[in-house]
């Protein structure tokens, strides 16, 4: 055939035929699109400051429901992976306000590690078409389980941030909290994901599969809402006929010191003037048993100094009550040997400070210490003060006096409340109550208090132990034994951050005094539970073939 005789019978272009539109030349565009676009919005919101926690319910089922689709794989790895870089560097937008540096690493490393998820529901989703309906659902359970998998492995990696786990969005719905009590928040986890799951096997045989009526049915939808009824229900019993008895009246002191003059010698005075001021004025509006500070609030270490002790001391004279607060100090009064740490201590009214205090369990990698210090030496730490701080050891709670009895209480400084391990060790210790002692100012006034008070939620439920928050500047107040917030100290335009105090009634259910929950006791059991069955559904998914379909065409289950 000539060059000629080939244009000839080339097809030519019928210049009355529709043009095909940008979403038909591309019909994954219009996919990855919505399913970008969704999975962030929906991700973003379940969490503080948006607590839309229904969207939790929801939020993986885009994805899920196109990787029914069967769409490429690099398609959908740059569209999943992307959505969760960005909605995690949306979430963590807080950090901001320290370093711009450790918003742009830490919110795409959670996002990317996350995302992992999603490529597992995208290599196993096709492989469960004309399964029998028991694969299927082992398939489901063992993908909630990776899930879990992921969340611990990042309380673990790198020295761990727990921050957001996915229970964390019902912080304020603690309705399907109370199994964390039995398995930790991991089991609520757990509970969410599988009703993304089944969620979406129900929207793809409803919509995507022509199917009418009772056909409509999935076996994944009705275990999703098993699932879901069997982890909260049963669980609310123990909420039922409490028994209350009053713990201690606490007045919640937020200084709301400037992080850029906090640890600024000319304004020191002004620190202490300031603590002064607000913790008298309380002291004499709330009449409280106990005054609570918030983490390391002195402008000087103790001990280094022994004018913050006599000040202290003073102080606590003044007002007749004693006082818990957080204050970095030293082992030494200077010296080659002196070592920092940032920690907790009890100063009672009569016998003054009490020389045994808490000292930090879990140090906020590059704001209190540089990891791989050979390595990254020339770097600076955040806090501006002393050199790389000491980890504490010892969970041993601080016996407070209130009263004419005393409480132990189970000191968390900082963020050391998102790791669940650290609480589950103070109450085994004999803490009756837990104390989070932190200083959020670092973050501006975004949703970083509102998503940090949400971890203590979770710990309170866990242990069936009262957590009573003090923050520089909020969030602070407190929680009972099960979730359910009972104070939140706020000013006259209901806002957390503020100068100012607010006394607290704290209470406890008296069938927990002395009792440990099961999770208390028995830890992280739910995790292993996880990884076995995102093995077996690994190996089913792997090595069956689904049965030959029926005659018709149609599936054979």
């Amino acid at each position: 055939m000539t060059a000629t005789s080939a244009k000839a019978s080339a097809v030519v272009p019928d210049p009355y035929d529709p043009v095909p539109t940008l979403w038909q030349r591309h019909p994954q565009l219009a996919w990855g699109l919505t399913v970008f676009g969704l999975t962030v919005g929906l991700l973003v919101i379940s969490f503080p400051p948006y607590n839309k926690g229904e969207a939790a319910y929801v939020l993986a089922l885009p994805a899920v429901l196109w990787a029914y689709r069967r769409p490429s794989f690099r398609i959908f790895a740059w569209t999943v992976l992307g959505a969760q870089a960005v909605a995690w560097t949306l979430l963590l937008g807080w950090l901001h306000n320290v370093t711009w540096a450790g918003l742009f690493l830490l919110g795409p490393f959670i996002g990317l590690l996350t995302g992992l998820w999603f490529l597992a529901v995208w290599w196993a989703i096709p492989r469960l078409k004309g399964h029998h309906a028991i694969i299927r659902i082992i398939a489901m359970l063992g993908l909630a389980g990776l899930w879990v998998v992921l969340e611990w492995v990042r309380s673990q990696l790198f020295g761990g941030f727990p921050w957001l786990p996915l229970a964390a969005s019902q912080w304020q719905r603690p309705f399907i909290l109370q199994v964390a009590a039995y398995g930790g928040a991991w089991v609520t986890t757990f509970i969410l994901v599988v009703f993304n799951l089944g969620a979406a096997a129900y929207v793809h045989r409803a919509f995507f599969e022509g199917v009418t009526g009772f056909k409509k049915r999935t076996p994944e939808f009705s275990i999703a809402l098993l699932v879901l009824m069997a982890g909260s229900f049963p669980f609310l019993g123990d909420s039922f006929n409490q028994q209350r008895r009053p713990l201690v009246h606490a007045a919640l002191v937020q200084p709301y010191i400037p992080q850029d003059k906090k640890w600024d010698a000319a304004f020191a005075k002004n620190v202490l003037e300031i603590l002064e001021q607000v913790t008298v004025a309380a002291n004499k509006r709330g009449a409280p048993d106990l005054i609570v500070w918030p983490e390391a609030v002195t402008p000087w270490p103790l001990f280094r100094d022994a004018n913050v002790q006599a000040w202290l001391e003073y102080l606590t004279n003044k007002t007749g009550k004693p006082l818990l607060l957080g204050s970095v100090y030293t082992s030494t009064t200077g010296g080659a040997d002196e070592t920092w740490s940032n920690g907790a201590f009890v100063v009672d009214p009569v016998a003054g400070l009490g020389r045994e205090g808490y000292a930090k369990r879990k140090l906020v990698p590059f704001g209190e210490y540089i990891p791989l210090r050979p390595v990254l030496g020339w770097l600076e730490k955040v806090v501006p003060i002393g050199g790389d701080f000491t980890p504490g050891q010892s969970a041993a709670p601080l016996v407070v006096p209130v009263g004419l009895h005393h409480v132990s209480v189970g000191v968390l400084v900082c963020y050391e409340d998102i790791f669940p391990a650290l609480a589950r060790d103070s109450v085994q210790s004999g803490a009756e109550v837990l104390a989070v002692l932190t200083n959020n100012a670092w973050y501006g006034e975004g949703g970083a208090a509102y998503q940090h008070a949400a971890h203590s939620v979770l710990r309170a439920i866990e242990n069936r132990r009262p957590v009573i928050r003090c923050g520089n500047g909020g969030w602070s107040g407190w929680i009972d034994e099960y979730g359910n917030i009972r104070a939140t100290v706020l000013n006259d335009a209901d806002s957390v951050y503020f100068r100012g105090a607010q006394t607290v009634s704290v209470s406890r259910d008296e069938r927990w005094s002395q009792r440990l929950s099961f999770y208390t006791e028995h830890g992280d059991w739910f995790v292993a539970v996880c990884v076995a069955l995102s093995l077996v559904a690994y190996y089913l998914t792997l090595t069956l073939r689904p049965p030959p379909p029926k005659p018709d065409g149609e599936a054979a289950y």
